[in-house]
Parts: structure tokens; sequence; C-alpha cells
């Protein structure tokens, strides 16, 4: 947040316009002596010359105010109005609305031209923040309406009377497999918005990192030996690190999910954690179908999908929430990806012992 100082907060009253007043006056003065001596030489009554001085400085005063008010005008007034207009769009929900500074030398800048370029950036947020409501309301009613039309659709064909048993099983599987798919995404987003206003806190506790990554990947045993993966870890022993166990088992088991989903059968996906200094940082690779350039700057926004080309069901919640747990263990997460060789996941969190 800036601060303004008190060279700042003067510098809306120049010197120059201190000089012009002082001219002002002492030209007015200098007319009053030239009237007074001549109204003096011509033998004027004290009561005319009484008048005459009343209304010339009445005249002088009048148009040392209007100086004066051009100047305020000028100053703030328009600049002031300009905000004012601004704000009301704002309000009104345009968000497209930007205020020309006064100034556009930096040494020129003063405490309004900082405040205009602070209010352009506030609404360029505000628009930012306005797209990505839309695209998030847009996004989560298309992902719910899909497993909701599979669970109606299917529910329908329970109701055949000719529906065999198999027909049946298969039927009542797809529907909960779609059930489990809603259940995921309504979590996940119920995550996320806590974490994202702050109502979940990092509750820290001393455990073994090692430990918990194995806990983790012993978990997807089931998928790799369906799919026949190759595991290929590299697990430090006895590796302490002072941070939130659950909101950590979260980004693990989504990034462990993430490899096995698009790592072919056949493939390889290896797990690895070492000590960088005081850092843990654990590297989780697979041998899938890999990610091009723009996908890789976009992986960690959240609905984003970029593997359109596969049949792979998710929500792209699971990566956004990864993000945000990581930051707020004050941790880093990178990936590194080459189409058609793979993605890396590495994540580097402060050991903090």
């Amino acid at each position: 947040m800036r601060t303004v100082s008190e060279k700042e907060s003067r510098s809306r009253f120049p010197l120059s316009m201190f000089w012009v007043v002082l001219s002002v006056l002492l030209i007015t003065a200098g007319v009053q002596m030239a009237i007074l001596v001549g109204m003096a030489q011509a033998g004027w009554s004290p009561i005319v010359q009484t008048h005459v001085m009343v209304f010339y400085w009445i005249g002088a005063a009048s148009f040392l105010t209007l100086l004066i008010r051009s100047r305020i005008k000028a100053v703030y007034d328009t600049p002031l109005q300009n905000i004012s207009e601004a704000t009301k769009k704002v309000a009104h929900g345009d968000f497209t609305v930007r205020i020309d500074p006064l100034h556009n030398e930096e040494n020129r800048e003063d405490y309004l031209d900082r405040m205009i370029h602070d209010l352009n950036a506030m609404i360029a947020e505000l628009g930012s923040i306005e797209t990505l409501k839309t695209d998030f309301v847009s996004n989560v009613s298309h992902e719910i309406k899909t497993p909701l039309s599979v669970i109606q659709n299917y529910s329908s064909l329970l109701d055949a009377e000719d529906l065999s048993e198999e027909d049946r099983r298969e039927y009542a599987g797809i529907i909960g497999g779609a059930a489990m798919r809603l259940n995921s995404l309504i979590t996940n987003i119920l995550r996320l918005n806590r974490l994202e206003n702050q109502q979940i806190h990092m509750r820290s506790e001393m455990f073994d990192l090692c430990g918990q990554l194995t806990e983790c990947l012993l978990g997807f045993e089931t998928v790799w030996e369906e799919k026949g993966i190759g595991i290929e870890p590299d697990i430090e022993d006895d590796v302490l690190i002072n941070s939130d166990r659950e909101l950590l088992s979260i980004v693990w088991n989504n990034l462990l999910s993430n490899a096995f989903k698009f790592t072919e059968p056949g493939g390889t996906v290896s797990i690895s954690l070492k000590m960088e200094n005081d850092n843990a940082v654990v590297t989780v690779r697979d041998s899938g179908c890999g990610m091009p350039p723009e996908t890789v700057r976009h992986i960690f926004d959240k609905f984003y999908q970029g593997d359109t080309s596969h049949s792979v069901q998710g929500n792209g919640l699971g990566l956004a929430l990864v993000k945000r747990i990581i930051d707020i263990a004050g941790g880093e997460i990178r990936v590194e990806s080459t189409p058609g060789e793979g993605s890396t996941f590495i994540v580097r969190l402060r050991r903090d012992v």
C-alpha cells in the first residue's frame, strides 16, 4: 500500500501559485496607491475617495476569487469529478473505465495522480474478478449438469421392465460413478472456497513426510496394478517437516491421481523426496501424454482442462486446490512437461524444523 509523503501532500499547492497571488496583490496595491494619488491631486473629497476604494477592492477581490476558483477547479474539482464519474460507472458494472492521470511525467506525480493509478489498477482487478466469477459460474453449471444428466438418463433406463440383471448392474455402476464425480466436484469447490476465503488455517505439526508420501502412494496400488504401471519410488527416510499434515495429503493425492490418470498402461510413475539445504523437495513424474506450453501456463487455473484429446474425467479443480494449499504452506510448485513424454510436478516446502 502506498503512503503519501508530506512532500506529496503539499504538491497540489505549487510555489508558482504563491507567486501569482503575491504578484496580483502587489499589482493591486500599486494600482490602489496610484488611484489614491490621482484622486488627491484632483481634489476629490474623502467620502468620494472611500466609495471609489470600496468598489475598487470589491472588483479586486472578485478577480482574485475567480483566479483562485479557476485554479481550484483545475487542481481539485475536475480530477475529483472524473474519479466520481468513474466510480459511479464501476458501481453499475462497467469495469472498462479508466482515468487519465493529470501528469505523465513521473517526477511531477502527486497524490491525486497516485490515487488515479491505484483506482485504475483496482478497476482492472475488479474486472478480472468479475470475469473469473462469470467463468466460474458457467463452468460449475456445466460440470454439475454433466453428471446429473448421466444420473437422470440411466435412472430412467433402470425403470425398464425387460432390463437384464447385467445391464442393471452396469447402469447402477455408471450412476454411482457420476454421483462420485459430482461429490468430488462439490467437495473441491467447498475446499477451494474455504481456502481462498481463509476459512481454513494451517495447523502445523511435526510429521514424517516420507511416511505420508508412502501411505498416499500405496492408496493407488489398485490403480497401478490394473493399468500395469511401473512405480519408481526414491524417498529419503526420516524427513520431518513442520506443516499441515491433512492439507498436504490432499496435495500428494491430487498429484498422484493425475499421474496415474494420464499415464497409459505399461507406463511409469515416479515419486521422489530429497532434502535440498533446508527444503524438502517432492517430485512426481509420469510418462503420460505430457502438455504443450499453453496448457502448462494455465494448469493451476480453476476449471482449466488442457487435455481435450484424451477421454479423462476431471473437473479442473484439483491442481487449483493444490496450488492454493502450497501457497498457504509457504511453498512453491512448478511443472515441467513435454508433449508425448510426460509431466513432472516439483513441490518445494520449507522444513521449519
